[in-house]
């Protein structure tokens, strides 16, 4: 299971890759508070269903990457 903070350095190392500069920026994109976003990412709060896909289609990967990189499900062995 991913930790908060392999969580923190997979966004920004994703945002970085798509040019995305910030959670504000995030944010606005996918249409998410900012601050829902940051307990999502520390893992205070798991994803609500509706919030999966726009994350994928930002972060161009599957509901099961993103699942694994928010600590809601665990990595497969």
């Amino acid at each position: 299971r991913y930790t908060p903070e392999q969580t923190s350095e997979w966004i920004s190392r994703r945002m970085e890759k798509l040019g995305v500069h910030s959670y504000e920026e995030l944010a606005e994109i996918v249409g998410i508070d900012r601050g829902t976003l940051s307990r999502y990412f520390r893992h205070e709060r798991r994803p609500s269903i509706d919030v999966i896909a726009p994350l994928c289609e930002v972060f161009k990967v599957s509901p099961e990457t993103i699942l694994i990189v928010l600590g809601a499900i665990d990595l497969k062995p």
